[in-house]
């Protein structure tokens, strides 16, 4: 059975609530992701912060980067998956809820992240393009 530790990537970086976006921005960059968890100072998975979040949810709306931080942007339940799932489930996780990066958790604590890029490496062509359906082509 292959499950989602053996799919992700593990060591994935947080943001900090606290931290600016200014600051989620150049971790991006030089990480050469598209998002971050955002972890609280409980140590708990908050959310998750993507590139598009900074630029739709803060500079277009005329916020400062500076000074608008990454737990301001961080909304309602943030999606999951134990370390011990199996793909499948992954699949039908991220699938469901319209998702194309899953934080990974085992014994309470972030572990990786799950991205699309990830799925395609590790599924058949039938259980990818059902994947890509379900994300994709919904309106």
């Amino acid at each position: 059975m292959t499950t989602a530790r053996d799919i992700m990537n593990s060591g994935a970086t947080c943001i900090n609530e606290d931290q600016t976006l200014l600051e989620a921005a150049r971790m991006m960059r030089d990480m050469g992701v598209g998002s971050l968890p955002i972890c609280g100072n409980d140590k708990k998975l908050h959310g998750i912060i993507t590139d598009r979040d900074i630029v739709v949810k803060c500079l277009a709306e005329g916020m400062d980067v500076a000074t608008c931080t990454a737990g301001q942007l961080a909304q309602g339940e943030v999606t999951w998956i134990d370390a011990k799932t199996d793909i499948t489930e992954v699949v039908d996780v991220m699938g469901r809820d319209q998702i194309k990066r899953l934080p990974v958790i085992e014994d309470h604590q972030l572990v990786g992240m799950i991205s699309e890029a990830d799925l395609a490496r590790h599924l058949d062509e039938h259980q990818l393009s059902e994947f890509v359906e379900k994300v994709f082509a919904r309106p």
